[in-house]
């Protein structure tokens, strides 16, 4: 089944396409569009199946067609280093590179005023790891009063690495 026929916004079609991607894989193919439907879903898949697009693809999607009400965090990703999140955050700007929206990326061993301004100016996807975004709530730099979404990356590593309670407390 192509991208054409899961039921993605056309701005992500396009993205999708200029990244060079013509069919979906599996983990792809089934999780799109149960995320489209805002179902809860648990996936697991090898690396380098394309797990990360088959939770951001949709996602743009719901974005891009419903535009925000508010002004504020609308998707949270937590994953467990900062390696991720830098992946994470470059896989997000390929795919809503024809979308305005913003991303804002919150990780430790960094100074945190630029992840903070970052939010400070308006993000509508922020991806994170656990205990420096508990960090910046707690210094009442960001709100997720507005979250549509929460992903949780890479779930199983973040619980092995010790991540249970900031993520309860995130959460």
């Amino acid at each position: 089944m192509p991208f054409q026929q899961l039921g993605l916004a056309g701005p992500i079609l396009q993205a999708v396409k200029e990244a060079g991607y013509t069919e979906p894989t599996p983990i792809q193919s089934a999780a799109i569009p149960v995320v489209l439907q805002r179902q809860d879903l648990m996936g697991i898949a090898q690396t380098g199946t394309g797990k990360t697009a088959a939770f951001v693809l949709p996602l743009l999607s719901l974005l891009a067609a419903h535009p925000p009400t508010h002004r504020g965090v609308r998707v949270l990703i937590m994953v467990p280093t900062r390696e991720l999140v830098v992946q994470v955050e470059e896989n997000i700007r390929v795919y809503a590179r024809h979308l305005p929206l913003r991303v804002a990326t919150i990780f430790g061993g960094v100074s945190e005023r630029p992840q903070i301004r970052a939010l400070q100016q308006g993000a509508d996807i922020v991806v994170a790891t656990p205990g420096r975004l508990l960090d910046v709530i707690r210094g009442r730099e960001a709100s997720l009063r507005h979250l549509e979404c929460l992903v949780l990356d890479e779930a199983d590593r973040m619980l092995d690495m010790g991540f249970i309670h900031p993520i309860r407390q995130i959460v």
